[in-house]
């Protein structure tokens, strides 16, 4: 049975990367994740796949602030946005846009989701295959080094005490000289979710 009961102990903050590591400058949301979780930040969970689908709606239960981390094709090196819920056109249930996952979130619960951020990494090359290229390794280099610059203070590596990267999430879009940061518009709850995600 569908239960809207967050997990017992789940974390406030959740990284939700996105990315195919085989393909590659696509591997850069994935390698991203890789090396938040490898700070042991307190309080944040790193999860990654290979596409967003309607069910990661559910990853968002209980938490205070989100973080999404793609690839992007173009644009500037790397960009941080604040996004709402929004209904995305898509050709399929099984690839969903970060927006459009909030947008399940609030059908699904009837209540407004946790601030979220995208994190877009600028990539060059795709093809499947190839490694990470220079210049994309440079943007996430150049990317984690000014968000985590925010938020380290309040994720210190898991220990007894240790702050939670939530009470920074304000001070990421702040801390990202070159990136944008769009407040969204707001958006009213719709009809619920709750058949399409109990099915199997």
């Amino acid at each position: 049975m569908l239960s809207l009961d967050p997990p017992s102990g789940v974390a406030p903050v959740l990284v939700l990367a996105i990315g195919n590591p085989s393909r590659g400058d696509d591997a850069l949301g994935p390698l991203a994740a890789s090396r938040i979780e490898a700070m042991r930040l307190a309080g944040v969970e790193v999860l990654t796949d290979f596409q967003l689908q309607v069910e990661h709606a559910l990853d968002l239960l209980g938490r205070e602030f989100v973080l999404f981390i793609d690839a992007a094709t173009n644009g500037a090196d790397f960009e941080l946005r604040r996004i709402a819920a929004a209904s995305v056109s898509s050709h399929s249930t099984h690839s969903l846009a970060p927006a459009a996952v909030l947008d399940a979130y609030v059908r699904l619960t009837g209540a407004q989701p946790p601030p979220a951020y995208v994190l877009a990494i600028r990539g060059c090359a795709f093809e499947l295959g190839s490694p990470l290229s220079p210049q994309a390794r440079a943007n996430l280099d150049a990317a984690l080094a000014a968000c985590l610059a925010a938020v380290a203070p309040h994720g210190r590596a898991s220990r007894p005490g240790a702050g939670r990267i939530a009470q920074g999430r304000l001070a990421v879009g702040r801390a990202v000289g070159g990136a944008v940061v769009r407040e969204p518009h707001s958006t009213r709850p719709q009809a619920p979710l709750s058949a399409t995600l109990s099915s199997p």
